[in-house]
């Protein structure tokens, strides 16, 4: 029997944590942002301090990256250290976070609503 891709998403989202936009601008500590949209999207507008690691390289890039990985910095390659992944609406996200969950980051959740629900609660966007 096939799925669609709103089945796996569905599915993701039954073992992941989500986090509303107005949540997590009131955090008292910000955790890193994952913005997971190809780099274009990312270029017309993404949430101030995101990193971009697009989905479909986010699994080899998480441990690479040097705002994740630096390894000039123990505690960045913690994998407890809080992450919030986004994408445009939620469902490459879901998907993400669910992966990065498999490979072992144990505080990360998953911006319910994506980029758009963060715009239209009127949040602050970079890189517009």
């Amino acid at each position: 029997m096939s799925v669609t891709a709103q089945d796996l998403v569905a599915d993701a989202r039954t073992r992941i944590r989500q986090i509303d936009a107005t949540t997590l601008q009131a955090l008292p500590e910000s955790p890193v942002l994952i913005d997971v949209r190809e780099p274009g999207e990312y270029a017309a507008g993404h949430l101030p301090g995101a990193v971009n690691l697009p989905r479909g390289v986010l699994e080899f890039a998480i441990e690479a990256h040097p705002a994740l990985a630096c390894e000039a910095s123990p505690t960045l390659a913690d994998r407890s250290r809080h992450l919030v992944v986004y994408c445009l609406t939620g469902g490459r996200a879901a998907l993400a976070t669910d992966s990065l969950q498999r490979l072992g980051f144990t505080r990360i959740e998953c911006l319910s609503g994506g980029f758009k629900a963060w715009k239209e609660a009127g949040l602050p966007v970079a890189g517009t």
